[in-house]
């Protein structure tokens, strides 16, 4: 038996559409797979909140079906609970070269100590490791080696404060350099309005102690549609909302 000429013509189409369909049908299945995903995050840095809430309030609008958590990271190391599939995203500034981690660039962003308005450093127009040994450093509940204003600035010129003091949240912890009991270093985009209130004064750290803040994911994952959504989401609320970042 063989097919007559009506019949190849009909077996060529089969050929050529049948593997098309089956594409198509995976493609279907991976998009409802993406629309209906899981976004489990970490955040490494307590001023993100400031800005990562309105971002995540965008993106349900638009990605509903996603499912949204996330904790702190600052009382457990959060790259080992996303390679163990624990957690989805990680948002840091911190990264460890590893091949089966991405890390996707959100903006950079300038550290900047504060003091209060009549603090003796408040006229110093640049601040260098050493102003700061006889100073009393307030900070977030997070492990010193960990700070960037450690890890970037004072352990590298091997420096370190006379005294540590911690501040749950940024809006406690500018109220407590306001009132002169202490100095902390936070990113340019979470004291701008605190420094335009006059509460507080801002210095650059050295030359310039310049960071860039990532979203950490699986590689495996990382084009999924929900999380491009999200970095882009993400991006998009910062450059409209946070004063002094660059983005990249």
């Amino acid at each position: 038996m063989r097919f007559t000429t009506e019949g190849e013509i009909l077996l060529k189409l089969a050929d050529d559409l049948l593997p098309r369909i089956a594409k198509a049908e995976n493609d279907l299945a991976s998009l409802k797979e993406d629309m209906n995903g899981r976004l489990h995050m970490a955040i490494e840095c307590h001023s993100c909140f400031q800005w990562l809430m309105p971002a995540l309030k965008e993106y349900q609008v638009a990605w509903p079906s996603v499912t949204l958590d996330f904790s702190s990271g600052f009382g457990f190391e959060p790259l080992p609970a996303l390679m163990a599939g624990e957690l989805d995203l990680v948002i840091t500034s911190d990264i460890q070269a590893r091949s089966e981690v991405h890390y996707e660039p959100l903006f950079d962003f300038e550290m900047r100590l504060i003091t209060a308005p009549n603090h003796s450093l408040a006229d110093v127009e640049t601040i260098s490791p050493d102003h700061l040994i006889n100073e009393t450093m307030i900070s977030y509940p997070v492990q010193k080696q960990r700070l960037d204003v450690v890890k970037h600035f004072l352990q590298p010129n091997g420096v370190e404060v006379k005294k540590w003091k911690q501040a749950d949240n940024t809006l406690m912890l500018v109220q407590m350099v306001s009132a002169g009991l202490g100095v902390a270093a936070l990113p340019n985009w979470a004291i701008s309005e605190f420094s335009r209130q006059g509460l507080i004064t801002s210095k650059p750290l050295g030359d310039g102690l310049w960071r860039r803040l990532f979203a950490a994911t699986r590689a495996s994952e990382k084009d999924k549609r929900y999380l491009q959504a999200f970095f882009s989401t993400a991006r998009q609320q910062c450059k409209s909302h946070l004063d002094g970042i660059k983005m990249v």
